[in-house]
Protein backbone atom coordinates (compact mmCIF):
# COMPACT_ATOMS: atom_id res chain seq x y z
CA UNK A 1 0.00 0.00 0.00
CA UNK A 2 1.71 3.59 -1.05
CA UNK A 3 0.35 6.39 1.41
CA UNK A 4 0.47 10.06 1.33
CA UNK A 5 -0.09 11.80 4.64
CA UNK A 6 -0.55 15.11 4.78
CA UNK A 7 -2.55 17.90 7.30
CA UNK A 8 -3.41 21.26 8.00
CA UNK A 9 -4.49 21.82 4.47
CA UNK A 10 -6.73 24.62 5.50
CA UNK A 11 -8.90 24.87 2.20
CA UNK A 12 -6.18 24.39 -0.10
CA UNK A 13 -5.36 21.29 -1.86
CA UNK A 14 -2.71 22.95 -4.34
CA UNK A 15 -0.86 21.38 -7.72
CA UNK A 16 2.33 20.88 -6.09
CA UNK A 17 0.71 18.57 -3.40
CA UNK A 18 -1.77 16.74 -5.77
CA UNK A 19 1.72 16.54 -8.08
CA UNK A 20 3.69 14.66 -4.98
CA UNK A 21 0.81 12.61 -4.04
CA UNK A 22 -0.32 11.38 -7.81
CA UNK A 23 1.54 7.88 -7.49
CA UNK A 24 0.01 7.00 -3.86
CA UNK A 25 -2.74 4.54 -3.42
CA UNK A 26 -4.52 6.43 -0.20
CA UNK A 27 -4.23 9.69 1.70
CA UNK A 28 -4.38 9.99 5.02
CA UNK A 29 -5.27 13.63 6.39
CA UNK A 30 -4.68 14.47 10.15
CA UNK A 31 -7.11 17.32 10.61
CA UNK A 32 -7.35 20.94 9.56
CA UNK A 33 -9.45 20.26 6.22
CA UNK A 34 -10.02 23.98 6.48
CA UNK A 35 -13.48 23.71 4.74
CA UNK A 36 -15.39 19.96 3.45
CA UNK A 37 -15.27 21.30 0.03
CA UNK A 38 -11.29 20.52 0.46
CA UNK A 39 -12.02 17.41 1.69
CA UNK A 40 -13.95 16.36 -0.77
CA UNK A 41 -11.56 17.88 -3.25
CA UNK A 42 -8.81 15.44 -1.22
CA UNK A 43 -11.45 12.53 -1.52
CA UNK A 44 -12.25 12.85 -4.81
CA UNK A 45 -8.44 12.52 -5.76
CA UNK A 46 -7.77 9.35 -4.12
CA UNK A 47 -9.28 7.31 -1.58
CA UNK A 48 -8.84 9.11 2.09
CA UNK A 49 -8.96 8.42 5.60
CA UNK A 50 -8.70 11.15 8.23
CA UNK A 51 -10.03 12.85 11.13
CA UNK A 52 -11.01 16.14 11.69
CA UNK A 53 -9.38 18.81 13.40
CA UNK A 54 -9.40 22.46 15.69
CA UNK A 55 -9.97 24.20 12.93
CA UNK A 56 -12.72 22.36 10.67
CA UNK A 57 -16.15 23.68 10.99
CA UNK A 58 -19.43 21.45 12.22
CA UNK A 59 -19.78 20.11 8.83
CA UNK A 60 -16.32 18.37 8.63
CA UNK A 61 -17.00 17.33 12.27
CA UNK A 62 -19.96 15.54 10.68
CA UNK A 63 -17.87 13.29 8.32
CA UNK A 64 -15.01 12.89 10.08
CA UNK A 65 -14.31 11.63 13.99
CA UNK A 66 -11.83 13.54 16.03
CA UNK A 67 -9.75 10.22 16.16
CA UNK A 68 -9.54 7.01 13.88
CA UNK A 69 -7.92 3.58 14.37
CA UNK A 70 -7.70 1.02 11.56
CA UNK A 71 -5.30 -1.71 10.00
CA UNK A 72 -3.25 -1.11 7.05
CA UNK A 73 -0.60 -4.06 5.87
CA UNK A 74 -0.41 -5.55 9.35
CA UNK A 75 -0.05 -2.06 11.48
CA UNK A 76 -1.89 -0.34 13.58
CA UNK A 77 -2.34 3.07 12.99
CA UNK A 78 -4.19 5.85 15.20
CA UNK A 79 -4.49 9.43 13.93
CA UNK A 80 -5.80 12.13 15.81
CA UNK A 81 -5.38 15.68 15.31
CA UNK A 82 -3.76 17.09 18.13
CA UNK A 83 -1.71 14.40 19.67
CA UNK A 84 1.93 15.61 20.59
CA UNK A 85 3.03 18.91 22.89
CA UNK A 86 6.34 19.16 24.52
CA UNK A 87 7.04 15.93 24.38
CA UNK A 88 3.57 14.17 26.06
CA UNK A 89 0.67 13.19 24.33
CA UNK A 90 -2.58 14.97 24.28
CA UNK A 91 -5.47 16.01 22.69
CA UNK A 92 -8.68 18.44 22.48
CA UNK A 93 -11.92 17.60 23.25
CA UNK A 94 -14.90 19.11 21.16
CA UNK A 95 -16.58 18.93 24.78
CA UNK A 96 -14.29 21.04 26.96
CA UNK A 97 -12.70 24.26 26.69
CA UNK A 98 -9.59 22.92 27.69
CA UNK A 99 -6.37 20.43 26.48
CA UNK A 100 -6.69 16.61 27.99
CA UNK A 101 -4.66 13.60 27.76
CA UNK A 102 -7.36 11.61 25.74
CA UNK A 103 -3.88 11.24 22.97
CA UNK A 104 -2.37 9.88 25.93
CA UNK A 105 -5.21 6.96 26.58
CA UNK A 106 -5.72 6.34 23.19
CA UNK A 107 -2.25 5.32 22.90
CA UNK A 108 -2.20 3.75 26.16
CA UNK A 109 -5.73 1.59 24.94
CA UNK A 110 -4.83 0.65 21.17
CA UNK A 111 -0.97 0.40 21.22
CA UNK A 112 -0.33 1.66 17.63
CA UNK A 113 2.48 0.75 15.19
CA UNK A 114 1.80 4.19 13.68
CA UNK A 115 0.86 7.13 14.99
CA UNK A 116 -0.43 10.16 13.24
CA UNK A 117 -0.98 13.33 14.04
CA UNK A 118 -1.15 17.22 12.68
CA UNK A 119 -1.36 20.50 14.25
CA UNK A 120 1.83 22.19 14.91
CA UNK A 121 3.09 22.71 11.26
CA UNK A 122 6.10 21.21 12.25
CA UNK A 123 6.91 18.01 10.03
CA UNK A 124 8.01 15.23 13.00
CA UNK A 125 9.03 11.17 12.41
CA UNK A 126 10.18 9.73 15.12
CA UNK A 127 10.32 6.30 16.79
CA UNK A 128 8.99 6.58 20.22
CA UNK A 129 10.71 4.13 22.23
CA UNK A 130 8.79 4.27 25.29
CA UNK A 131 5.71 3.28 23.49
CA UNK A 132 6.68 0.99 20.39
CA UNK A 133 5.45 3.13 18.10
CA UNK A 134 6.12 5.69 15.07
CA UNK A 135 5.73 8.97 15.83
CA UNK A 136 4.65 10.90 12.37
CA UNK A 137 3.34 14.80 11.90
CA UNK A 138 3.52 16.06 8.46
CA UNK A 139 3.49 19.36 9.34
CA UNK A 140 1.17 21.90 7.13
CA UNK A 141 0.86 21.36 3.35
CA UNK A 142 -1.64 24.51 3.40
CA UNK A 143 -0.15 27.77 3.10
CA UNK A 144 -0.78 28.97 6.92
CA UNK A 145 2.20 28.29 9.44
CA UNK A 146 5.47 30.01 10.06
CA UNK A 147 7.02 31.58 6.84
CA UNK A 148 10.91 29.58 8.06
CA UNK A 149 8.96 25.90 8.28
CA UNK A 150 8.08 24.53 4.87
CA UNK A 151 4.65 23.24 3.63
CA UNK A 152 5.16 19.22 3.57
CA UNK A 153 3.55 16.23 2.13
CA UNK A 154 5.08 12.92 2.98
CA UNK A 155 4.54 9.58 1.20
CA UNK A 156 5.46 5.78 1.51
CA UNK A 157 4.81 2.65 1.43
CA UNK A 158 3.67 -0.46 4.01
CA UNK A 159 5.10 -3.46 3.15
CA UNK A 160 4.48 -6.28 5.56
CA UNK A 161 4.19 -4.17 7.94
CA UNK A 162 6.96 -2.53 6.86
CA UNK A 163 7.60 1.05 6.28
CA UNK A 164 9.52 1.13 2.78
CA UNK A 165 10.42 4.64 0.50
CA UNK A 166 9.75 7.48 2.83
CA UNK A 167 10.20 10.63 1.21
CA UNK A 168 8.77 14.06 2.14
CA UNK A 169 7.94 17.08 -0.25
CA UNK A 170 8.73 20.59 0.66
CA UNK A 171 7.05 23.06 -0.76
CA UNK A 172 7.40 26.97 -0.79
CA UNK A 173 5.23 28.75 1.60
Amino acid sequence: MYIGLISDTHGLFDDAVKEFLKPVDQIWHAGDFGTLECAHEIADFKPLIGVYGNCDGQDVRQEFPLYKTFNCEGLRILMIHIGLRRGSYWAYTPNKLVYDFEAKRLIDTIHPDIFVCGHTHIPQVFRDKEYGMLFMNPGACGRQGPAEVPRMAFRFEIISGKIKNFEKCELPR
